[in-house]
């Protein structure tokens, strides 16, 4: 277990992570810290907790828009799956009749050549 220190509202705090996972913790520490900041800078001193609880909030409400930008994406590549897997299905069929009618076409131009030859 890897150990880093992140600091927060000029405070350190000594963290365990993962093996190779301390640039993640630090990067994510550096963004909270901004909402710290953020928040100070809006409100002034309010308090650690106060700070932490409103930031842990703003955080929330970042994740929440998030997360309904992601469902809506996953909506609209499940639709666009289904139109795909649709336009492939019809090009399938529209291949078929084409080769179809191509064979039949073929197959009448061979009885046309036939009879200009002479053969029955």
């Amino acid at each position: 277990m890897a150990q880093v220190t992140v600091t927060i509202d000029g405070k350190s705090y000594r963290m365990a992570c993962d093996e190779g996972q301390e640039e993640h913790l630090v990067s994510l520490a550096q963004r909270f810290d901004r909402y710290i900041t953020h928040l100070k800078d809006s409100f002034g001193e309010i308090g650690d907790h106060r700070l932490a609880v409103m930031a842990g909030i703003m955080v929330m409400d970042e994740l929440s828009e998030l997360q309904k930008r992601m469902r809506t994406m996953e909506g609209e590549v499940a639709t666009l799956r289904k139109t795909r897997d649709d336009a492939l299905n019809q090009s399938g069929k529209n291949d078929a009749a084409v080769t179809g009618t191509l064979n039949d076409l073929a197959a009448r131009m061979e009885s046309l050549a036939g009879k200009l030859a002479g053969k029955p």
